[in-house]
């Protein structure tokens, strides 16, 4: 196996660095994030029609470039090197392979082309900030409890009363009722890809419903107030600017049901978790990119610093702490780059659905790259000493985007777990309930061992 990139993954890596040490500095950033959609749609438009972003995984057919979650990751590696704020996760890497694995005919052709030239944006909503349940990278998402079972909680889907004889309504002949929180972009996404419970206690099953949005999503960019009937989004005040969130409250909301016939729960499951492989990824390499350059400008700072009349760089001690980070950050980068291959089918052809991911490993590869992001991000802190701690200064732009990432989809510890119960690590019943990954009989410290009576 040949693990060198291509040189077209080289032109890709390469032309978006440039655009983007250009066009996103720190200062950028913080004045995109403060604008009503949350970041730079000039810059977005730019990145969609010059490069081909947010289509850069889906297949030419439908107007994409073609290639696979490893560009998209790659992509994702220099976007997370400027923290650039943008519909970029939520389009290409959420919703998109939704659309594209369970969608019809007609729906692709209708909304896939619009999404990878950038004129659409998209986004998955689920409801109880259960999304990486749903995508199986912290639990099964079998049952599809996590979409709100029973007649209350979550998003209800239900069929439109329809007259006798009349003809089936052209807005899909379905209902939404509730409301979902964490909404990655959900404020402006022109097009909502919604999980929502239906079929009552006999047929209950988890399918996932279109909402056009329509001129909604471009009123929200553009400042203006929402005037969609029934569906109101409120963006959420959030510690990571970057990655705007909102919530979605849905009043008898016109659905369209994704995909054909009466739905496959198995089908959706299926799809979610195959999504969840290459969401991880790209987080993942997101989270190694930010870390990346999180690390050099605390390497350059340390050069520069003096202390004691010598810069801190020359310490033992500070050379110890980064050599680590170093170490730690090559790892993550491996583990993402591994994930992405994986996701794309191994060594099977590029694209989504090209082969089975393998099991255990995208939700691994985004609990080390979480975690080194972390890490990185509070040594960035400390080593910038009292300037450092400023919540003006850049450093916090890392800071809080290793914060708020592991919220939006982990902890940690269950991504771990989940890892390890794929894989098929410990036998039945050798791990602990609630996804905490420890065996019987492990120790564990501030936990009391309960007392066996023989």
């Amino acid at each position: 196996m040949d693990a060198a990139f291509t040189e077209e993954q080289h032109e890709i890596r390469r032309t978006l660095r440039e655009l983007l040490l250009k066009r996103c500095g720190p200062d950028e950033v913080k004045a995109a994030v403060r604008t009503p959609p949350g970041y730079d749609t000039q810059l977005w438009q730019q990145l969609a029609g010059r490069l081909g972003l947010p289509g850069l995984a889906l297949p030419t057919a439908y107007g994409g470039v073609g290639c696979g979650p490893t560009e998209l990751a790659l992509a994702a590696e220099e976007t997370g090197r400027a923290v650039l704020p943008s519909p970029l996760v939520a389009t290409a890497a959420l919703a998109a392979p939704l659309i594209l694995a369970l969608g019809s005919e007609r729906q692709r052709t209708a909304l896939l082309p619009a999404l990878a030239a950038g004129e659409l944006t998209a986004t998955l909503a689920v409801p109880g900030g259960r999304l990486a349940t749903a995508l199986a990278l912290t639990g099964p998402n079998d049952d599809g409890g996590w979409a709100g079972g029973g007649r209350a909680g979550g998003i209800q889907a239900r069929r439109a009363p329809q007259e006798s004889g009349a003809a089936a309504p052209e807005d899909g002949g379905w209902r939404l009722y509730g409301e979902a929180g964490q909404v990655l972009n959900g404020h402006t996404a022109d097009v909502l890809v919604v999980a929502a419970h239906t079929g009552g206690f006999a047929r209950s099953r988890t399918l996932l419903f279109l909402v056009r949005a329509g001129a909604d999503g471009a009123a929200a960019r553009s400042g203006a107030a929402s005037g969609a009937p029934g569906l109101r989004r409120t963006r959420q005040t959030a510690l990571d600017e970057t990655r705007p969130q909102a919530r979605i409250e849905l009043r008898e909301v016109p659905a369209e049901l994704l995909g054909e016939g009466d739905g496959d729960a198995a089908a959706v499951t299926g799809a979610l978790a195959a999504t969840g492989a290459t969401a991880a990824a790209v987080l993942a390499a997101e989270a190694v990119g930010a870390a990346d350059t999180a690390l050099a400008r605390t390497v350059a700072h340390v050069q520069q610093r003096e202390q004691f009349g010598r810069p801190i760089g020359s310490f033992q001690a500070v050379q110890h702490r980064l050599a680590d980070l170093y170490v730690r950050l090559q790892a993550a980068r491996s583990a993402a780059y591994y994930a992405a291959w994986s996701a794309g089918g191994g060594p099977q052809a590029p694209g989504y659905g090209a082969g089975p991911h393998e099991p255990g490993v995208a939700a691994l590869a985004l609990a080390q790259a979480l975690e080194t992001l972390r890490a990185v991000a509070a040594e960035a802190v400390q080593l910038h000493g009292g300037i450092g701690f400023t919540w003006e200064h850049e450093a916090h732009l890392y800071f809080k985007r290793a914060a708020c990432d592991e919220l939006l989809v982990g902890p940690v510890h269950r991504l771990r777990a989940r890892a390890a119960e794929e894989a098929g690590l410990f036998p039945d019943g050798a791990a602990e309930p609630g996804g905490g990954g420890v065996p019987a009989g492990v120790p564990v410290p501030g936990r009391v061992p309960a007392v066996v009576e023989g």
